[in-house]
């Protein structure tokens, strides 16, 4: 066999093993959660995969907000996510979720500064092992991070959301469990149609170079309609981002 087709079926073999075989819910990212009518328990009632916190370090507390603005509002990470998380994985004995093959992910999105901000966050957490222990529970860290050659000596219980577009040490990689991007990076397609040509090729590029490494793959900034949606699952993009949690779960279940 011609080495470059060798390496070619190999390359799809690769994608295809970090694919799911059909979309669910589980493939849905809810995405600022904390600013739906009724955070956390709307996407974790509709089976989401993955829920996402965006958190300031204030006043000697981790606040809940998308800006400096809404601090006000005294949102704490602790009661908005922390406490329910807790009382769902003990409700469910030891799972995040009845079925025990189901696995929910906090992606939690540091505003303020990394290394500080994410000490307080892991100094809380050791008060909740009910969530650093659960198996099936992944906390993931976005938004400001440290230095990835800093990944591998933070706790087991800790992951962090890589960037799609940086390089990645082997260390470093161990520790990262998805990717994720800004879709207006790489297209001004508007979610209605296809995406151009040119730039799904390139798009295409970044999701299959995930894939040779095993991490999946997630997109915010994106159009979030149904049109939007099956476009990126062509994409296979493994992370449906979404602000519409009972639209995309709806069409999930379609």
């Amino acid at each position: 066999m011609h080495k470059s087709l060798f390496f070619f079926l190999l390359l799809i073999n690769l994608t295809a093993l970090s694919q799911p075989v059909r979309y669910t819910v589980a493939n849905a990212h809810s995405h600022n959660d904390y600013e739906q009518k009724v955070p956390l328990y709307a996407a974790y009632n509709e089976g989401f995969g993955s829920i996402e916190a965006d958190i300031f370090w204030h006043d000697n507390e981790l606040l809940v907000a998308h800006s400096a603005g809404e601090l006000s509002l005294h949102r704490t990470l602790e009661d908005m996510y922390l406490k329910p998380i807790q009382s769902f994985i003990e409700k469910n004995k030891g799972h995040a979720y009845a079925d025990s093959t189901r696995k929910l992910q906090l992606m939690i999105d540091i505003k303020t500064e990394a290394v500080n901000t994410l000490a307080k966050l892991i100094e809380l957490l050791q008060k909740y092992p009910v969530l650093t222990q659960c198996t099936t529970l992944q906390i993931a860290i976005s938004g400001n991070r440290p230095d990835q050659s800093t990944y591998t000596s933070y706790p087991s219980f800790i992951w962090f959301d890589g960037e799609l577009n940086k390089e990645y040490s082997a260390p470093a990689l161990s520790r990262i469990v998805m990717m994720s991007d800004d879709l207006k990076r790489y297209t001004k397609w508007d979610g209605k149609g296809n995406i151009p040509e040119a730039d799904w090729n390139t798009l295409q590029k970044l999701v299959s170079r995930s894939h040779v490494l095993h991490k999946p793959v997630r997109f915010w900034d994106a159009p979030d309609f149904a049109n939007a949606w099956q476009q990126l699952m062509k994409l296979q993009v493994d992370y449906i981002n979404t602000d519409s949690i009972k639209a995309l779960s709806d069409f999930f279940k379609k």
